[in-house]
């Protein structure tokens, strides 16, 4: 321990330190190390918290709440499935801080599995390389952005031109976090603000306009009709639940963004600890306001039409055609944006680290800072996928869809990693755990997990989902990327080494920026 700086020994046990930390050492206990990344710690706490924040203030608030509303038909229970996902994501959150301050590395779930399932070898790695490039995409707050920049320029957009706009975006974002690293957080940090302060001034609007009785100019507010029965027309049909949770989830799933670039914070372990759980009180208190404005001001047959356009009618409604028409509407088009560019952000970090330890084709390059000092081909490999999905697949339900299928192997993982967390404690009582999550908190994820992954099994009675096709197609592709990277796995590691009589071994390589990476070379028998 003599060559561990001070401040890295309480995150170590005695078995779990490498020989020397100023030679490159990328074995799975060297996670338990802090790591600096080539380019240094640029995210201060209030950096960081807005990495966090503006993850999770995204599209969800302003597009989701109309779909919920449709789904489960009623407003009470809408209420109650942001409530009770609420909830459920303060579990999820425990088990990530856990695991954060635990292995304080770059890489979030990856790091996480990897560290926790070592067998089979490479089977971990595998399905989140996979999950990384087919399902890591930031196409939804794309799109968000489009509809809400066309609808407050008053344009009804073709197809074409609201595609054009979502990849027009995802290109600016992509280009000034992969060239302009610094002005890329300065500006994310700005649009982190804003996105704060607007979220905040929607929750308490709705709240001014019934108390003080307002009437637009032109278009005058009402408050719903249904509101003295907020039961009517409830859906409790276990799936339809869930693939609303599964929207509330999204909602909320940035809380664990901080994890993906631990190696650019600044004292990661106090700051992760601090910030996540600050974003979550923040975060909850807005969402829930402005789910109460939405059905205060708009009534539920507007609300359950309204697509991904709540937010614009709420503001239409209480402001009028000019201000809530056209100003906010652009200002939550600018909120969504805030979002790609912390998702980005954070899914270029995560697909370098994946390259890394050799898991993506082109690995050298991929993992390199060059040639701007920054993840500039992760930032590549984020594109393309998220190009793919904005431009490929029609419009109308495509956003709620996207959703569903983000969900659905996300909740896969979610229990591999809750699980994962339990199997550690048995063990390895051995590791340092600077925070520890709540153990009924992390059994009622775990139990969430399954009854999420079994939902597509209990059938709604028409057998349609909210995106007007069979209900289970969400699920049907989620499974199917996890058997196809499970497929890949099994060919890449078993099978074309058996053919071939050689093994996969690691090798440790440092490229000329300083970054240490893992090569997986043919190791030929005899």
């Amino acid at each position: 321990m003599a060559d561990i700086p001070d401040e890295t020994r309480p995150l170590l046990s005695s078995a779990d330190s490498p020989a020397r930390l100023d030679q490159p050492d990328r074995s799975i206990e060297y996670d338990t190390l802090p790591e600096t990344a080539t380019y240094g710690r640029n995210l201060s706490w209030s950096s960081a918290y807005i990495l966090v924040i503006s993850r999770v203030i995204g599209s969800g608030i302003f597009a989701t709440p109309g779909a919920i509303v449709k789904s489960v038909g009623s407003l009470g229970l809408a209420l109650t499935v942001w409530v009770v996902g609420t909830i459920l994501s303060a579990c999820g959150l425990a088990v990530s801080l856990e695991y954060g301050c635990m292995l304080p590395r770059s890489g979030g779930d990856k790091v996480y599995l990897e560290f926790t399932y070592r067998r089979p070898r490479f089977l971990a790695s595998t399905l989140i390389a996979v999950q990384a490039v087919l399902l890591g995409f930031t196409a939804s707050n794309c799109i968000v952005f489009s509809k809400y920049t066309w609808f407050a320029l008053r344009v009804q957009p073709s197809e074409a031109q609201s595609k054009i706009l979502a990849v027009a975006l995802l290109t600016v974002i992509t280009i000034i976090h992969g060239c302009f690293m610094k002005t890329g957080i300065a500006i994310q940090n700005a649009l982190g603000w804003v996105k704060i302060f607007l979220i905040m001034f929607m929750a308490l609007s709705g709240i001014y306009v019934i108390l003080s009785h307002r009437q637009a100019d032109t278009v005058p507010t009402s408050v719903s009709a249904d509101w003295h029965d907020l039961w009517k027309d409830s859906d409790w049909s276990w799936n339809t639940i869930s693939t609303s949770l599964f929207k509330v989830f999204y909602s909320y799933a940035g809380l664990s963004n901080m994890n993906n670039v631990l190696n650019e914070v600044k004292d990661p372990v106090r700051t992760l600890k601090s910030v996540c759980q600050a974003a979550l009180i923040t975060s909850c208190c807005l969402y829930l306001l402005a789910n109460v404005s939405y059905f205060l001001v708009v009534p539920i047959d507007e609300i359950k039409q309204s697509g991904e356009l709540v937010a614009a009618l709420f503001f239409e409604r209480a402001f009028g055609p000019h201000l809530g028409r056209t100003i906010l509407p652009l200002a939550i088009a600018v909120s969504a944006a805030g979002n790609v560019m912390v998702v980005t952000f954070a899914l270029a970090r995560v697909n370098q680290e994946i390259a890394r330890q050799g898991f993506l084709p082109f690995s050298k390059t991929i993992s390199s800072s060059k040639p701007f000092n920054s993840p500039f081909w992760g930032l590549i490999v984020h594109y393309i996928p998220s190009f793919l999905v904005i431009t490929l697949p029609p419009q109308g339900g495509v956003y709620n869809f996207i959703l569903d299928v983000e969900g659905y192997p996300g909740q896969m993982f979610a229990l591999a990693v809750t699980a994962g967390l339990l199997l550690l404690r048995r063990q390895r009582p051995d590791l340092k755990r600077p925070f520890r999550a709540w153990l009924p908190a992390v059994w009622l994820r775990l139990v969430v997990c399954i009854a999420l992954l079994a939902a597509p099994f209990f059938p709604p009675a028409d057998w349609r989902g909210d995106v007007d096709f069979f209900y289970a197609t969400y699920a049907i592709v989620g499974v199917g990327i996890i058997l196809f990277g499970v497929l890949y796995w099994y060919v890449w590691t078993v099978l074309l080494p058996r053919w071939g009589g050689y093994t996969l071994e690691e090798e440790v390589e440092v490229l000329d920026d300083g970054t240490s990476i893992t090569k997986l070379v043919h190791s030929y028998k005899g």
